[in-house]
């Protein structure tokens, strides 16, 4: 190994050194890693840091030690320069729908018609009772579009409608989004029927408001499940590394 790594970060170099030959084809799922002794003699390092990195390949999911019979590659690694499109997260949508669409929808609150308004409230009628189906998000399209076209703006229209194609380009992203619908479709629903209500009363500062508050409760319902998740993955890595060290002190 070239240079005088940091010492307290040798094992990361190993792993990221290795993670990027699976990345490169170089290791496939399914082959078998050389011995602790091999990459230990190649890297020009101690056994244990070789065993350090092993285990936070395993934390990536990109390996398994497989008792007495040696560790293996179980994923394709993504390279670091990937130099394909920045997935766009849940948040960051829903950060950018709070600032055009709650302008949108204040606008429209100003220019919509009492035609307009119906549609809306047939569309919220249909969220109420299929927000937590797989309908529910195409209903949720329609309904915002319709706000959008209510301002009748069609670069307003145009941005919001990429908004949404942005969504469905990302599946994570729609994924995460989804979730959070579900997290609570009551609350969900309710929020459209008061979106209707302040398109009805032509107030666009109420109009503004509530699709904030609407899209305020996305982004707490998104943080609580990153909060979740990130819990269930320590603890989950902790079971896995315990698991790891009782395997290696059997040994």
């Amino acid at each position: 190994m070239a240079g005088a790594p940091d010492p307290q970060k040798l094992y990361q170099q190993v792993a990221r050194s290795i993670a990027a030959s699976i990345a490169e084809g170089r290791y496939v799922p399914g082959d078998r890693l050389p011995s602790e002794r091999g990459l230990a003699d190649s890297f020009g390092v101690s056994r244990p840091t070789i065993r350090d990195a092993m285990i936070a390949l395993e934390f990536q999911g990109l390996v398994e030690a497989r008792q007495g019979s040696g560790v293996y590659v179980t994923a394709r690694a993504k390279p670091e320069d990937d130099a394909t499109e920045a997935e766009v997260s849940a948040l960051e949508l829903t950060e950018a729908r709070r600032l055009f669409e709650g302008e949108a929808c204040a606008l429209a609150a100003a220019a919509v018609t009492d035609e307009q308004v119906a549609a809306l409230e047939r569309i919220a009628r249909e969220l109420a009772d299929l927000a937590a189906t797989e309908d529910g998000e195409r209903l949720e399209h329609d309904f915002h579009l319709a706000v959008a076209h209510a301002t009748r703006n069609a670069a307003i229209v145009a941005a919001v409608e990429e908004i949404w194609a942005l969504r469905r380009q990302f599946p994570d992203c729609a994924h995460q989004l989804r979730r959070a619908r579900l997290a609570d479709p009551d609350a969900f629903a309710r929020d459209h029927h008061r979106i209707v209500a302040a398109l009805r009363g032509r107030d666009p500062k109420e109009a503004r408001r509530v699709i904030h508050e609407h899209l305020n409760r996305t982004v707490e319902a998104l943080l609580s499940m990153t909060e979740r998740d990130a819990l269930e993955r320590t603890r989950r890595e902790m079971a896995e590394r315990r698991d790891e060290l009782l395997r290696r002190t059997a040994i």
